[in-house]
C-alpha cells in the first residue's frame, strides 16, 4: 500500500516532490517562505480557465500521502500554504472540492451567499445527535430550520448592544480568573511562572461562556476545580482530535480502529455536562413556577420560558454554543499572550493604552474596553495568525457561481483555506510577523476586509462573536495591566497543531511578572 501510493504520486508529480514538503512548511511557519503560488500555476490562473476541468488539482492518493507519509496531517494549515505554492490560488483538492486561497476570491464566494447558506456536509457532526436523539445547533441545523434557529438565538447575543448587558458578569469572571492567576504563580518554584496556560483559559472560558448561558457560576475558576469540569475539557480535546479520521476513514473500519469510540465518547462528554447544566437550570424555572413566581432571566431562561424551541433542539443549541464559545475565546487568549511574551515593544504600547484609559483604581466597562483600539488590533491579529478554525466550507445549491472568472454549477463544494488567505504575503506584507498596528485606523491603508474573517461573514457568522471579543477584551486588559508577560525558555520554540482548531504543539507555560502598579484586580 505504501509503495502504491508513493508510485503514484511520484509518477503523477515527476521530480516536484524529491523535496521535502515539511521543510518547506516549516521555512513558512517561521515567516521566510513566500506564500505566493508557483510561476506555472500563476500564468494558469491569469489565463483565467472557463471551466472546473481546467482547475489545477490533485488527487485523494496525493492527500493522503501527504498526510500520512510526509507529516501534514496534524499540519493541514500548513498544507495549505504548500498546495497554494504548487496549484495556486484556486485548484480542486482530493477530496473534490474547490480550495480558494485568496481574500479576492473569497469575497466572491461570500458575495454569492444565498439567504439560507450551506456551510458544507456537517454529518459527521449529526451522527451523535442521531444516536441520542438530540435537536441540531447553529453549526449543525440547515436550510430555513437554521435559519429559524438563528433568529432566536441571535437575540441577547449577537448585537454589541446585547453583548454589553453581559459585562458586568465577564468582569466577576475576570476578577476571579486574575486571582487564580495570582494562586498558580504562588505554587511555582518561582513565584511567577503559569504552567499549561491553555487549560487555565479554557477553564476561564468555560467559567465565562457558563455563566452567561446558564446564569449561574460554576466553580471552575476556584482552587480545587469541580468534579467533571477538566473532564469536559478533555471531552473537547478528545472530539476534535478524532474528527480527522472520522472525516477521512471509511466507514467499515470504525469497529476496527479506536478512532470511532474516542470520537463518540468525546461527544459523550460534551453533551453530558451540558445536559445536566441545562437540566439544573430547567428544575429552577419550574420551581419558580410552581410557586407562582415571575420567571426571568438571560440566555437560557430566555429560551426555555419565552420561545418555542423543544427540549432536544435546546440541548443541541446550547451544547454548540457552549463548545464553540470555550474553545474560539481560550485558544485565541492562548496564542495571545504567546505572542506578547514574545513581542516586548508589542506588549510595551499594549500597556501603555491600558494603562492610560482607565485609572488604575477602577475596572473598565465592556463600553470602555471596546473602544480601545490596540487592545483591539492585538486580538484582530493574534486571529489572523492563528485563526480559530483555520478552515471552512461552502456549498452555493441554489444557483450557479461565477469564481475567479470560473463557472462554478450549483451544489459544488467550496473549500475556504482561511490561513492561508491570512497569511498572504500579497493582502498582509510579513504576514508571519505580530503586527497589530495593520489594522488600526490611523490614515493608513488596511488591509483587504476579507483577508481575515475569524468569526465568518453574513448571516452565517458566529453567533457568539460579540460575547467572545468582550471576553477576551475585558481578560487582557486586566492581564497586561497587572503583568508583564514574558515566555519560559525551557519550552523551546512552539509551533501549532491544527486539532480541528489549532492549538499549541506543547504545554504553554508563561511567566507572569507583577508591574506592581496597585491591587485592581
Amino acid at each position: 500500500m505504501v509503495a502504491w501510493l508513493s508510485q503514484s504520486v511520484m509518477q503523477r508529480n515527476g521530480s516536484r516532490l524529491l523535496s521535502c514538503p515539511m521543510a518547506v512548511a516549516q521555512v513558512c511557519s517561521r515567516g521566510m517562505g513566500s506564500t505566493s503560488p508557483a510561476p506555472g500555476t500563476l500564468s494558469a490562473f491569469h489565463n483565467k480557465p472557463r471551466t472546473v476541468e481546467d482547475l489545477p488539482h490533485t488527487s485523494f492518493s496525493e492527500l493522503i500521502y501527504r498526510m500520512v507519509f510526509q507529516g501534514f496531517y496534524n499540519r493541514l494549515h500548513e498544507l495549505q500554504i504548500y498546495q497554494k505554492q504548487l496549484y495556486g490560488p484556486i485548484y480542486r483538492d482530493g477530496m473534490k472540492t474547490v480550495c480558494l486561497n485568496t481574500a479576492k476570491l473569497l469575497e466572491e464566494l461570500m458575495r454569492n451567499d444565498e439567504k439560507f447558506p450551506c456551510r458544507g456536509d456537517m454529518s459527521f457532526w449529526k451522527e451523535y445527535r442521531d444516536m441520542k436523539g438530540f435537536g441540531y445547533g447553529p453549526f449543525t441545523e440547515e436550510g430555513e430550520r437554521w435559519y429559524n434557529l438563528r433568529v432566536v438565538l441571535n437575540k441577547r447575543m449577537l448585537h454589541p448592544k446585547d453583548s454589553a448587558q453581559y459585562g458586568s458578569t465577564i468582569n466577576d469572571v475576570v476578577t476571579d480568573f486574575t486571582k487564580r492567576i495570582y494562586y498558580v504563580r504562588q505554587c511555582s518554584t518561582t513565584g511567577d511562572l503559569v504552567t499549561n496556560l491553555a487549560n487555565e483559559l479554557y477553564q476561564f472560558s468555560l467559567e465565562g461562556i457558563a455563566s452567561i448561558l446558564f446564569e449561574t457560576r460554576i466553580g471552575c475558576l476556584e482552587k480545587e476545580i469541580p468534579a467533571g469540569t477538566q473532564d469536559f475539557i478533555n471531552a473537547i480535546a478528545q472530539m476534535f482530535s478524532n474528527s480527522m479520521a472520522v472525516i477521512m476513514a471509511p466507514k467499515w473500519s470504525r469497529n476496527l480502529l479506536p478512532y470511532w469510540g474516542r470520537y463518540i465518547a468525546g461527544w459523550e462528554g460534551i453533551f453530558s455536562f451540558a445536559k445536566e447544566l441545562i437540566d439544573k437550570k430547567m428544575e429552577v424555572i419550574q420551581q419558580r413556577i410552581d410557586n407562582s413566581q415571575d420567571v426571568e432571566g438571560e440566555y437560557l431562561t430566555y429560551l426555555l420560558s419565552n420561545t418555542q424551541m423543544s427540549t432536544k433542539d435546546i440541548y443541541g443549541s446550547i451544547a454548540e454554543l457552549l463548545l464553540a464559545g470555550v474553545d474560539t475565546t481560550s485558544n485565541t487568549l492562548t496564542w495571545t499572550l504567546h505572542l506578547l511574551s514574545k513581542n516586548s515593544q508589542v506588549q510595551d504600547r499594549l500597556y501603555k493604552e491600558v494603562s492610560t484609559s482607565v485609572p488604575a483604581d477602577r475596572i473598565p466597562s465592556a463600553e470602555e474596553v471596546t473602544r480601545m483600539p490596540y487592545l483591539r488590533a492585538v486580538i484582530k491579529e493574534a486571529l489572523r495568525m492563528y485563526p480559530v478554525v483555520p478552515m471552512n466550507a461552502r456549498i452555493i445549491a441554489g444557483k450557479n457561481v461565477v469564481i475567479g472568472g470560473i463557472q462554478f454549477s450549483k451544489n459544488t463544494p467550496f473549500t475556504i483555506c482561511h490561513y492561508a488567505i491570512s497569511h498572504d504575503e500579497e493582502t498582509f506584507p510579513e504576514p508571519f510577523t505580530f503586527k497589530p498596528e495593520r489594522w488600526l485606523r490611523d490614515g493608513q491603508k488596511r488591509p483587504e476586509p476579507f483577508g481575515s474573517i475569524p468569526f465568518g461573514f453574513g448571516v452565517r457568522s458566529c453567533v457568539g462573536r460579540r460575547i467572545a471579543e468582550l471576553e477576551m477584551y475585558m481578560v487582557l486588559f486586566r492581564i497586561i495591566r497587572l503583568f508583564e508577560i514574558k515566555p519560559d525558555p525551557t519550552i523551546g520554540e512552539v509551533k501549532c497543531l491544527n486539532r480541528t482548531v489549532l492549538i499549541p504543539d506543547r504545554p504553554l507555560n508563561i511567566h507572569f511578572v507583577d508591574r506592581g502598579c496597585g491591587n485592581a484586580a
